[in-house]
C-alpha cells in the first residue's frame, strides 16, 4: 500500500516537472525570437546607414527573415504547449 502511494506521488511529481519544463521551454523560445528579430533589425539599420539606396530590397529581406524567425518560435511554443497538455 505504501509503495503504491510513493509510486503515484513520484508519477505526479514527474508530470509537474514536465509541465514546468514545457513552460520554461516556451519562454526560452519567445526570448530567442525576440533576440533574433532584434539582431535582424540591428543589421538592417546598420546596412541602411551605409547604403541608403538598397532600402526596398533590405526591407523585403528583413521582413522575410523576421517571419521565418517568428515561425520557428511559434513552432517551439506549440511543441511546448503540447507537451504541457499531454
Amino acid at each position: 500500500m505504501t509503495s503504491m502511494f510513493l509510486l503515484e506521488a513520484a508519477v505526479n511529481a514527474g508530470a509537474a516537472i514536465g509541465k514546468m519544463g514545457a513552460g520554461i521551454g516556451a519562454g526560452i523560445a519567445a526570448i530567442g525570437a525576440g533576440l533574433g528579430i532584434g539582431q535582424i533589425a540591428k543589421g538592417a539599420m546598420e546596412s541602411l546607414a551605409r547604403q541608403p539606396e538598397v532600402s526596398n530590397d533590405l526591407r523585403t529581406f528583413m521582413l522575410l527573415t523576421a517571419a521565418f524567425v517568428e515561425g520557428v518560435a511559434l513552432f517551439g511554443i506549440v511543441v511546448c504547449l503540447l507537451i504541457a497538455i499531454a
